[in-house]
């Protein structure tokens, strides 16, 4: 049963009941692997939450970056979310198509912009719909709404951050891919980029921290699979994964167990594992 909180994580349940308030502002965050066969816009088309808004996070993000989905410009963020009716003194809540998937990624996106307002939707759309809740086709109203944003910079970090962490090892590196893809045993679906891991970065996969059904775990649950994976809580985290967007489902994590001292790297394996001058740990 998901402990709702309005800043991390709420229920199908909280939402069915909240579905009506006018402040309240949904989110489809959906977003899928080339591999997976899946076309994000096309489903919210056909079926989305009723007022749910399209955040579509490869064209919110900063384009002119070469890396995939960096974060956007606050600039950018403020101009894209007030034409889409999502302003100051909204809640929202983010959900996506799998479960919990890309839906983190937003939620922390909203994080960085000083935005605590937010949540995950716990099991995302099949949950939603495997309870009977409504859906629509129909695109939502939209009517600006002011929205003011202060770049929290420092849940951010930069290549150059992550290499002096890596050589300093004073933080906690968490890679959320899978295990193949951490050891390096595994191609990367990115064409280019070697296989391996940054050197003394530990795996956590982002489906560890998940039940079957696609919800998060409870947090003794949560914190037995940090304590598995070796994670010092003690310690500052900077978590990592293919282009950072399954990586905040461990900020998620850590934000439920308390843990408030964590950044993400942005730019991910897809940064690291393309710059052959950085050293890169296998097995």
């Amino acid at each position: 049963m998901t402990q709702d909180d309005p800043t991390t994580l709420v229920s199908t349940a909280w939402l069915a009941a909240h579905l009506a308030d006018p402040d309240l502002r949904v989110l489809d965050a959906s977003y899928y692997l080339p591999e997976m066969g899946r076309d994000a816009k096309a489903e919210y088309a056909a079926a989305h939450i009723p007022g749910a808004r399209f955040f579509d996070i490869d064209e919110i993000a900063d384009t002119r970056s070469d890396l995939p989905h960096m974060m956007p410009p606050p600039e950018k963020f403020v101009s894209r979310m007030r034409a889409m009716g999502v302003g100051d003194g909204h809640q929202v809540v983010v959900y996506d198509g799998m479960g919990i998937f890309s839906a983190a990624r937003v939620w922390w996106t909203f994080r960085l912009m000083g935005k605590t307002d937010v949540a995950v939707l716990d099991g995302g759309f099949p949950k939603w719909r495997a309870e009977g809740h409504p859906v629509e086709d129909l695109p939502p109203v939209l009517r600006d709404r002011h929205m003011t944003v202060s770049r929290q910079a420092h849940l951010l970090r930069d290549v150059t951050q992550v290499a002096a962490a890596a050589k300093l090892g004073d933080h906690e590196i968490l890679d959320a891919r899978a295990p193949a893809r951490f050891r390096g045993e595994e191609p990367e679906p990115r064409a280019g980029l070697r296989g391996g891991h940054i050197p003394g970065s530990k795996n956590l996969h982002y489906r560890t921290l998940l039940t079957e059904a696609g919800t998060l775990k409870d947090t003794d649950a949560l914190r037995a699979a940090f304590e598995a994976a070796g994670v010092d809580m003690a310690r500052p985290v900077i978590t990592s994964c293919g282009s950072g967007v399954t990586a905040a489902i461990l900020n998620l994590g850590l934000e439920r167990l308390g843990h408030r001292n964590h950044a993400l790297y942005d730019g991910s394996w897809a940064e690291w594992g393309m710059y052959r001058d950085l050293k890169a740990s296998t097995g």
